[in-house]
């Protein structure tokens, strides 16, 4: 179990270098490689947080650990998959308001960022009260956008 959590770890500290970079400097050759991307992102993403949620729910036991690795992962990558939401990306799975209601969208990105820096404070304390209460508000950025602005 430890080195799975120090695998884990050490992934979510690589991904989180890796996002760091690309972010800065990511460019996309066709509209559908930007829509890859996003959809990728946001797929893992959707992995880590959907297993911390298995926890919080209590599906899953609780170990600190590999939550705090799971919710590093999703810190990681929590600035990456707006970038590929520019003019030409539309498609995927966004509905067309995502590119025309900018400060709404700005404003849910920034919840939810701000969402994910809590929930990562949280998983690195190991309280699972605290984990539980951010995770909650994290879910709930995600909602937002999700149903204003994915198609079902």
């Amino acid at each position: 179990m430890i080195k799975r959590s120090a695998s884990r770890l050490a992934m979510g500290l690589g991904l989180a270098a890796l996002s760091l970079s690309a972010a800065q400097a990511l460019e996309f050759k066709k509209p559908g490689d930007a829509i890859k991307y996003r959809q990728s992102t946001f797929a893992v993403m959707g992995a880590h947080f959907s297993s911390v949620g298995a926890v919080v729910k209590g599906e899953k036991p609780f170990n600190a650990q590999d939550v705090a690795a799971d919710i590093a992962v999703v810190a990681s990558l929590a600035a990456l998959p707006w970038q590929a939401f520019g003019p030409g990306t539309e498609g995927g799975k966004a509905k067309p308001e995502i590119w025309k209601e900018g400060d709404k969208v700005k404003a849910g990105i920034e919840k939810f960022q701000t969402a994910v820096v809590a929930l990562n404070d949280a998983g690195k304390s190991g309280n699972l009260d605290a984990i539980k209460k951010a995770f909650g508000n994290t879910a709930q950025s995600c909602k937002g956008c999700h149903d204003n602005y994915r198609k079902k």
